[in-house]
């Protein structure tokens, strides 16, 4: 930060207007210079007037989970301006009120794959709000008019979106990688690829493509990435963490935690590693949970873990 001469009372310390007292601070009343006006920003540094100064606090974007049907999350991403896309809206008569009560500028669809349960409100969106652009990386996805292609970025308001394909659960799977430009905060989008504590089922897919979409796309994201996946399945994920990586240190504690938290969004890539048991087949617990032998490749034990889960 910059540092600024200093000025006799009373002046706001950050901007030097007006002043308002914030605990021993002055502050002038508008949003910029009192951070806590909002839950979401971050904590601001205030330091003792007449030291440092700053006139920018960057404001992340944010990520609204919206619970549909039974266990699906579909979500609102707004950006610093209010520009914002909604993720999988497999209930639009959820999503929408969601959007207009944040007054969110709605400029899209971000569609993970073409299963009902995420892409079934697409038309009825659509219908509400006419003439926005939808992007997946499925020709089944109801309507559809932007397909993307894997890694080609695009930018919607502030937010930078990478789509990746992760294929297996179908072979249209996309994670929607986005990294808001101002803040610098990163969000991974995995729709049924990535589970808290899980993964999707192989239904179109090789163990082969899921271990590919697991550790060498989404497994090389920065370790902070928040994920939101498209389903609460971590407490039944988690007891199965437990049935397999039981003696894990992380995997006892996520278990102990999910009992106290309904809502389990976002995870980050970095704690997935620790107690997702897909994310740990080149572990000798993991190995041993299978009944493969030491020598056996990842992709071996991926699948046959994923066998296992199926019949739990």
């Amino acid at each position: 930060m910059k540092r600024l001469a200093s000025l006799p009372s009373p002046h706001c310390v950050l901007c030097f207007r007006i002043p308002f007292r914030y605990s021993n601070h002055m502050l002038c009343s508008r949003s910029r210079c009192i951070p806590f006006s909002s839950a979401r920003s971050a904590i601001h540094p205030l330091l003792p007037p007449h030291r440092y100064f700053t006139t920018s606090i960057p404001t992340a974007m944010r990520v609204i989970p919206v619970p549909c049907l039974s266990d699906n999350y579909a979500y609102v991403l707004v950006d610093d301006n209010g520009v914002g896309l909604a993720v999988d809206p497999v209930e639009p008569r959820k999503v929408i009120p969601v959007m207009e009560k944040e007054n969110v500028k709605i400029s899209g669809i971000l569609t993970t794959h073409h299963h009902a349960d995420h892409a079934g409100g697409n038309k009825g969106f659509l219908h509400q709000i006419p003439n926005i652009p939808v992007w997946g990386g499925d020709d089944r996805i109801p309507g559809l008019t932007e397909k993307v292609v894997d890694r080609a970025a695009f930018t919607v308001g502030e937010l930078h979106i990478t789509p990746l394909y992760t294929l297996c659960h179908t072979l249209g799977s996309v994670s929607f990688y986005v990294e808001d430009k101002k803040s610098g905060e990163k969000a991974i989008f995995t729709g049924d690829t990535l589970f808290v504590a899980g993964c999707g089922k192989f239904f179109e897919g090789t163990p082969e493509q899921m271990h590919n979409s697991l550790y060498n796309v989404l497994g090389q994201l920065p370790a902070a990435t928040k994920v939101y996946v498209g389903h609460e399945y971590t407490k039944s994920n988690l007891k199965f963490a437990v049935h397999v990586d039981g003696q894990n240190p992380a995997v006892v504690a996520k278990a102990k935690w999910v009992e106290s938290n309904t809502c389990t969004v976002p995870s980050t890539i970095g704690d997935e590693k620790t107690f997702n048991p897909f994310l740990r087949c080149d572990t000798p617990s993991i190995r041993e949970a299978v009944g493969l032998p030491a020598d056996a490749s990842v992709v071996e034990v991926l699948g046959a873990l994923r066998k296992l889960k199926d019949c739990f």
